[in-house]
């Protein structure tokens, strides 16, 4: 099949296709007499177990850590269980991060709870680091 098809059949864009490739997550397709890339069903698996691993925000490099484990199938998976223990602590940290940062702007929406002229806005007066007006 063309780029075309395989993103079609895959639900990705033509450039993220490209972008793999040229990351060396998804080999390089053979090509036609008319110089087209011509990709088969080995590759449009490949890259649904990328996009599957990427939609559980897995970095390119966890990704083609986990290929490298898959593509050995008589390994151990104890890499795949660091892979993932890590990427779990990973998404524990950023979800402390966001709960944090949600606080952040419910308090800066606090400071103006009504409709105010934009000089006493206590939004705009806290993202200026001046201090709040009474409310």
């Amino acid at each position: 099949m063309k780029i075309g098809e395989l993103a079609s059949r895959t639900g990705t864009q033509v450039e993220t296709i490209r972008f793999y490739e040229r990351e060396g997550l998804l080999p390089a397709p053979a090509r036609s007499a008319s110089n087209y890339r011509v990709y088969d069903d080995s590759h449009a698996e490949r890259l649904a177990f990328i996009r599957r691993c990427r939609s559980l925000d897995m970095t390119l490099e966890e990704v083609r850590m986990l290929l490298a484990v898959k593509a050995a199938p008589e390994q151990s998976c104890h890499a795949v269980n660091a892979v993932l223990d890590e990427h779990i602590a990973h998404v524990g940290r950023r979800m402390a991060e966001l709960q944090a940062l949600q606080q952040q702007l419910q308090a800066l929406r606090a400071a103006c709870p009504d409709e105010r002229d934009a000089g006493h806005c206590g939004i705009l007066a806290g993202l200026s680091g001046a201090p709040l007006p009474p409310q």
